[in-house]
């Protein structure tokens, strides 16, 4: 450790520290527009100006300038102070005066920093500079009049994202940062551009204009719209949630957030079911509760209990998970499935089907193998974790699958699930990388697990795992990457086929006389037999919705306090932002409330009580926000046939990355994406 002095306060910090962090570990605040922790030092701004004992006499901006032992650091000398002023007046020659009807006003760093640093009066009274804005697609709106040229998007593009689209033109005043050529921003984390801006040069444009920060009540939360469980906050105005935006988690999402997860928010508000629907002589109708839950209990009346069973959709909280599969116990049925895309899961051990290496594991690999999974639109952080472990150096990346368009460079080994056979018995090149790297992991896609051959691919690849040091007392390689938010906490509860119970495709297929829908959406409707009776209990009028004989309206996971089981097992809790709206009522309620109406009454009342049901059904959902790192001691795998994998190659389970459920369905801003990125036309023209 390196022992420096700031401000009279003495630090340790660790060797190759700047002198910024110094201060930061002082507790001194020092002001600065370029400098981001998560990014390369640039050194633009200038702001972060202190000054060094010993050093020639003049302020230095700490963030380049590295610590020595016994360095004595001050932050707020007379010459430290006009040189701040200095610098502020500079930036903010050209900086339009448009506070007023900027949608940074109110957390802007310039504005916080003019009123701490800079002068109270200005000397400056020649013409501003004007730019033109650029068009970056439909999520980041430019005012790039406002642009101080502190390149924290340039390095952000290049070095997170991993997509370098962004650059500066020109020197001096006539310098412009925009993408050379004028196009739409094709990374799926674009929308941290905005989070890291420190002026109002690039804003929300679905948000523009919308609200301003101190009108908005902020709830801590969890993200759904895909299984790796990021961080939120929730920000709402009255019954509307406005947006969306990452907390800081260093285990998941550090401080980022995917695109779809950030902008998907506006579909919360359209295509809303907000009371109950009966179909009446061939026709949906408005009911009252009343009137739904006793056309369902009438029509579940008599039935057996092997005729009746629930399909759990992929947004679901495990409360509603448990007290659906409670009532279906209740009812007699073994009937039950999670797995909406029919996934081949062996359940007898947690390993078999979580991402147990963590997400901050992937920074200790040295040897990576994708299989049958694309994690750049899967889940577009752990991508993103595995690109800055690939930009530390030592790691080597290959795939099985179709051909990936990743932010790092990957082998593409093919898309011949035979492959995983040639890396076991070590007649395939790549198998000497991950017998020789220390630390390899492999991530298997939740989709293989859909094939028909689901449980042999899951076999097969736990045998590989087992059989390149993957598998250790130290270490835990073995990881499938889920990509519904619902899955892992609906196999921890076993909303699985019970002894002699009927899956997804035999439920579907007619072999039930009622079906229960949670949300399940992302099931084939027109497969359900004409004679099933359907219940349909969710917040969006989707597929699901289409196909039902009774609406039930549930709330969407801003509107109430659920459990969520992220891809890694890792417990969380979402939080109530705003009430649903209407009618709806949370899902657990409604299947409580319905339990009572047909007679079996489910032991609980308060979610508290449930969740203690939770903790007695499953012991991890007891440890929310913890968890545990283990390595494997049992090489012992799942019950599938290795030497059973189909020659079909791998197919990706997400087509087009903004639209994979009901809430971005319905979202326009999302459909603006799809439109501009995922149709084919536009993709074969932006080649």
């Amino acid at each position: 450790m390196v022992k420096v002095t700031v401000d009279g306060i003495d630090v340790d910090v660790p060797p190759g520290s700047n002198v910024l962090q110094a201060c930061e570990a002082a507790g001194k605040e020092v002001p600065r527009f370029c400098y981001h922790e998560r990014l390369s030092v640039a050194g633009n701004c200038r702001m972060c100006l202190v000054e060094i004992e010993k050093a020639p006499p003049k302020p230095f901006a700490s963030c380049a300038y590295p610590v020595a032992e016994g360095m004595v650091v001050h932050t707020d000398t007379p010459m430290v102070v006009k040189a701040r002023q200095g610098v502020m007046e500079f930036l903010l020659i050209n900086h339009p005066l448009d506070c007023p009807i900027c949608d940074q006003g109110g957390e802007c760093d310039l504005q916080d920093q003019a009123v701490g640093y800079g002068r109270d009066t200005s000397r400056y009274d020649e013409h501003k500079r004007a730019v033109k804005d650029k068009n970056l697609g439909p999520l980041v709106k430019t005012v790039m009049t406002r642009c101080i040229h502190c390149t924290r998007c340039i390095r952000f593009s290049a070095e997170i994202a991993g997509v370098p689209e962004l650059g500066a033109t020109a020197r001096g005043e006539t310098m412009e940062v925009g993408t050379y050529v004028e196009k739409a921003l094709s990374s799926e984390l674009s929308g941290n551009l905005i989070d890291i801006c420190p002026v109002g040069a690039l804003t929300s444009k679905p948000y523009a204009f919308v609200a301003r920060p101190w009108e908005l009540n902020k709830t801590d939360s969890v993200d759904v719209l895909d299984a790796v469980g990021a961080a939120i906050r929730v920000d709402a105005r009255g019954p509307e949630v406005l947006r969306v935006l990452p907390r800081l988690n260093e285990d998941v999402n550090e401080e980022w957030l995917a695109d779809k997860s950030r902008f998907a928010v506006d579909g919360l508000k359209r295509r809303r079911l907000d009371s109950c629907w009966v179909k009446r002589d061939g026709r949906m109708v408005k009911a009252s509760w009343t009137e739904a839950f006793a056309a369902i209990a009438a029509r579940v009346q008599g039935v057996a209990g092997d005729k009746i069973g629930a399909i759990a959709g992929n947004l679901a909280d495990a409360e509603s998970m448990l007290a659906l599969k409670d009532l279906m116990s209740a009812l007699g049925s073994q009937n039950l499935d999670c797995r909406q895309d029919g996934a081949d899961t062996d359940v007898f051990r947690r390993d078999f089907y979580t991402f147990n290496t963590s997400i901050a594991g992937i920074e200790e690999a040295d040897a990576i193998l994708l299989v049958g999974t694309n994690p750049r639109t899967e889940a577009p952080l752990v991508n993103a974790r595995i690109r800055k472990r690939w930009l530390a150096g030592g790691l080597t990346v290959a795939a099985i699958g179709p051909e990936l368009d990743l932010t790092y460079p990957a082998q593409m080994l093919g898309n011949a699930p035979a492959l995983l056979a040639g890396l076991r018995d070590g007649s395939h090149p790549f198998a000497g990388v991950l017998k020789g790297a220390k630390k390899p992991m492999l991530i298997l896609g939740a989709g293989a697990l859909a094939r028909p051959d689901g449980a042999a691919i899951l076999a097969a690849c736990w045998a590989l795992a087992a059989g390149s040091h993957m598998l250790t007392p130290e270490w835990h390689g073995f990881n499938v990457l889920h990509h519904a938010a619902s899955r892992v906490g609906g196999l921890d509860l076993g909303f699985l086929p019970g002894k002699g119970g009927k899956g997804l495709s035999a439920m579907v297929g007619g072999g039930v006389d009622v079906l229960w829908l949670l949300g399940a959406d992302e099931i084939d409707t027109a497969k359900i037999g004409a004679n099933t009776f359907v219940v349909y209990q969710g917040h969006h009028g989707d597929r699901g919705a289409a196909r039902a004989d009774v609406i039930l309206p549930g709330a969407a996971y801003t509107e109430k306090n659920g459990t969520y089981v992220n891809t890694e097992g890792r417990v969380q809790r979402g939080q109530l932002a705003v009430y649903p709206p209407g009618e709806a009522r949370p899902d657990w309620a409604i299947i409580r409330a319905f339990s009572a109406v047909a007679g079996k009454t489910l032991p609980y009342d308060s979610i508290e009580a449930l969740r203690a049901r939770l903790e007695q059904t499953n012991p991890v959902f007891a440890r929310v926000d913890i968890l545990p790192r283990f390595g494997c001691t049992d090489l012992t795998g799942p019950a599938g046939d290795a030497s059973a994998v189909a020659a079909a190659p791998f197919v990706s389970p997400v087509p087009n990355y903004y639209q994979t459920d009901p809430i971005s369905r319905a979202s326009p801003t999302m459909a603006e994406c799809t439109e501009t990125f995922a149709t084919p036309a536009r993709a074969a023209a932006a080649e």
